[in-house]
């Protein structure tokens, strides 16, 4: 698909595959200061900006182990024991964090989802079952497997990328039945785990990579070794500072006390994104973990590298590996500080960590992963493979490169089975794949069911309940038709996904920043939006509403809003409805993030803003007040759609008790507005719909919540997985409501009557 006009530094950018915003007018890297804070012009930087200043509450601070403590209490409160239905997809897959072989089982793997929990396949990866409970944390950032039969999960994702969300866990569970039961087994206060390494001759003596929180500093941080098989744990490694923590090991299959471990130094804020520091480094120990060296000791400096391993504040992440077959090979790739966290250089040793040599980066490639890992092929110490946009791989010990094609994009685990030569399972944000030709380029076999998509929106047809569209983080817009199962129809993020309730044929997608297009043969052929300025801000994802009614007409924001009455064609109807882009140390987007026109009133809007405003017309536009300023991230604005003077408004962040509500409601077309929270959980509301009899539909983090017409009485809809619900919609042709989670695809459950009549009476 063509980019549209709007914005040719960002279109170049986008066309990379890169997804910071750009502050000048050329694709450069950024200095130093612009690296730490590079104010979002456009909007959020990234999704993990767009959900960081909505979670940590205006620049507050995110809580300590804040999603897993309202998960727990959500799980409390009074429900309604619905079921709910997986609606897919299982063809899509999502970001796979890590890949375990068991030692044991014939074809059998174990697989780590970025925010989708732990899966399990028996049939050498071509379907996968969950295997995690839907209560735990499913953000997950490290899986190994021990000789003596035990998984090891860390949680907590450690890969803070420049396009997509992480979220934390609490520490490390350990199951000796095949991942049929599990317990947790300490480092609760790691916030995210990279890395589990187990000592090849001591099944129950295992090293972990604690990376800490990417929002805090402190907390359990460092190499910890375990001796016990968990009961207990020693940080082996500490580190330098409270930003810290550790992120790569590897040991020495011959030796195993000769370890190498890696540190990162890193911070991420809404308006900072700093991937590397002075405490970023390179370690050796000889002894077990019983002390450790920094190493930074490269003979022959990269061509314009000036930083090597040493200790210097533009230092990333750094991966190391050491080669199975000859221990004494050992590789490291490094990474720079800032937003993209480029390949900086890569270094190979012979004599063990002794000294080190420059090899060659390869040249061609998009540098701007920071997943930071070597693979070595066990039999071949010469083959390594490295992440980038694409798997990078060398046959000569990394004097030359070529990307390894046949998979999806952006590469995380990689796993060779040692009881089948030549099988080595890969894992990526598409999913699993496999390869019995030794991952050979385009040898990739992909996995038929893997369902761990993340999903930002969702949109079902009126008319047909099987027709579901929505947007996924780096899988594009997904849709249900068009093909024998789930497939793209528009590729980077997929943002907002709109179908026409009179026309299911006529679909509106969009990507990042506000990139939308309408569709007259239900995606097949995509036309971009015309008439945006290149000037407004635009926010990641940019909202798109069409006016109840069949009417024709649709509204888009940026930092103003505008109509269009072909779909096509756009014209701004407001000025700037935001405060404007900065504001104290908050720092908000200054953009527009919900639109709600009136059902029963066309020449009403209401829209709502990431800087907390809520702000209305009664005239179409030409005159426009404030109704609500100085509230957090405004998630979404639905009006009554039989009373335009009746709104609700949700709010997004983690808020300690009595420093605000989630819920508010006008009655008075916004002249006052009371909180109507009341039950839910402290927990971010990222959408509220207003359903059959009055009823209402709310998705937070941790779950939907169902309440009377008055918003006082909350009951929770049964259980889903610990996966944030992002978006929701009810089905009048069919009764569901559906849910779109960020981890676990798409899900819905049956609104009966009874629940209805439930709901309308208050208990």
């Amino acid at each position: 698909m063509p980019f549209p006009s709007r914005s040719p530094v960002l279109r170049a950018a986008l066309a990379l595959g890169l997804t910071a915003v750009l502050t000048s007018s050329t694709l450069a890297a950024p200095t130093a200061a612009q690296a730490d804070r590079v104010p979002p012009r456009l909007g959020p930087a990234a999704p993990g900006e767009f959900k960081a200043l909505q979670d940590t509450s205006g620049g507050l601070g995110l809580p300590e182990r804040a999603l897993i403590q309202a998960g727990a209490a959500a799980r409390q409160k009074p429900g309604i024991g619905v079921r709910w239905r997986s609606e897919g997809p299982d063809n899509i897959g999502g970001r796979v964090t890590g890949i375990a072989v068991d030692p044991r089982r014939a074809d059998t793997i174990y697989v780590a989802a970025a925010s989708g929990g732990m899966w399990k396949s028996t049939d050498r990866g071509r379907t996968l079952t969950a295997i995690w409970p839907e209560s735990y944390p499913q953000a997950i950032g490290a899986v190994a497997t021990s000789p003596d039969g035990a998984i090891y999960v860390g949680t907590g994702e450690s890969n803070p990328g420049g396009g997509s969300i992480t979220y934390e866990g609490d520490g490390i569970y350990k199951s000796t039945d095949g991942g049929r039961t599990w317990k947790n087994v300490g480092l609760r206060k790691s916030a995210t785990i990279s890395f589990i390494a187990i000592d090849p001759a001591n099944p129950k003596r295992l090293y972990v990579a604690a990376t800490g929180s990417l929002f805090r500093p402190g907390g359990e941080r460092g190499v910890y070794v375990s001796s016990n098989g968990g009961r207990s744990w020693t940080r082996s490694l500490d580190v330098p500072n409270a930003t810290t923590g550790a992120s790569g090991l590897a040991i020495d299959p011959a030796n195993p006390k000769r370890l190498f471990a890696t540190l990162w130094d890193r911070r991420r804020e809404p308006d900072l994104r700093r991937y590397g520091g002075v405490g970023s480094g390179l370690y050796r120990s000889l002894d077990a973990g019983a002390s450790w060296t920094r190493l930074d000791n490269v003979t022959a400096p990269t061509p314009g590298d000036d930083i090597a391993l040493r200790s210097d504040p533009r230092l990333g992440r750094i991966g190391v590996g050491i080669a199975p077959s000859r221990p004494d090979r050992v590789y490291v790739l490094t990474s720079t500080y800032g937003q993209f966290g480029n390949h900086k250089g890569f270094y190979v040793s012979d004599d063990g960590g002794g000294s080190f040599a420059t090899a060659a980066l390869p040249p061609g490639d998009v540098p701007y992963w920071w997943t930071g890992h070597v693979w070595i092929d066990p039999a071949d110490p010469e083959r390594v493979l490295i992440p980038s946009a694409s798997l990078l791989e060398s046959t000569n010990g990394g004097k030359s490169w070529t990307s390894n094609q046949g998979m999806h994009v952006d590469h995380h685990a990689i796993a060779w089975d040692p009881k089948v030569p030549g099988r080595v399972y890969e894992g990526n944000d598409g999913g699993v794949y496999r390869s019995d030709a030794n991952g050979r380029t385009n040898t990739w076999q992909m996995a038929v069911n893997h369902p761990f998509t993340q999903f930002y929106t969702l949109t079902v047809s009126a008319q047909d309940a099987t027709r579901i569209a929505g947007g996924t983080q780096d899988n594009g817009s997904l849709r249900t038709w068009g093909g024998p199962r789930w497939n793209e129809f528009q590729g980077g993020d997929g943002e907002a996904n709109v179908i026409d309730p009179a026309d299911q044929n006529i679909v509106y997608s969009c990507y990042q920043f506000g990139f939308c297009s309408r569709s007259a043969d239900g995606g097949d052929t995509l036309v971009p939006f015309r008439g945006l300025a290149d000037e407004d801000r635009y926010n990641w994802l940019s909202p798109v509403v069409l006016q109840p009614g069949a009417t024709g007409t649709v509204y888009f924001g940026s930092n103003r809003l505008y109509r269009s009455t072909n779909g096509l064609d756009y014209t701004p109807v407001s000025p700037d409805l935001t405060g404007g882009p900065g504001r104290d140390e908050v720092y908000p987007f200054g953009t527009l993030t919900t639109i709600a026109p009136s059902a029963t009133d066309p020449q009403s809007i209401l829209v709502g803003s990431d800087d907390g405003r809520v702000t209305a017309t009664t005239d179409g536009g030409q005159s426009w007040r404030v109704l609500l300023k100085d509230q957090p991230w405004v998630t979404r604005v639905a009006v009554d759609p039989r009373n335009a003077r009746r709104a609700f408004a949700t709010l997004s962040g983690y808020r300690a008790q009595g420093t605000g509500g989630h819920v508010l409601l006008t009655t008075d077309g916004g002249a006052n507005w009371r909180d109507v929270t009341g039950t839910l959980p402290e927990a971010p509301v990222n959408d509220i719909v207003i359903g059959p009899a009055g009823i209402l539909f709310v998705a937070t983090d941790v779950g939907v919540y169902a309440g009377a017409p008055s918003g006082r009485f909350w009951l929770r809809l049964g259980h889903l997985p610990l996966a944030p619900v992002n978006d929701i919609e009810f089905n009048a042709v069919s009764g569901r409501l559906f849910a779109a989670t960020f981890g676990r695809g798409i899900y819905s459950t049956q609104i009966t009557s009874a629940m209805q009549t439930r709901l309308q009476r208050g208990r």
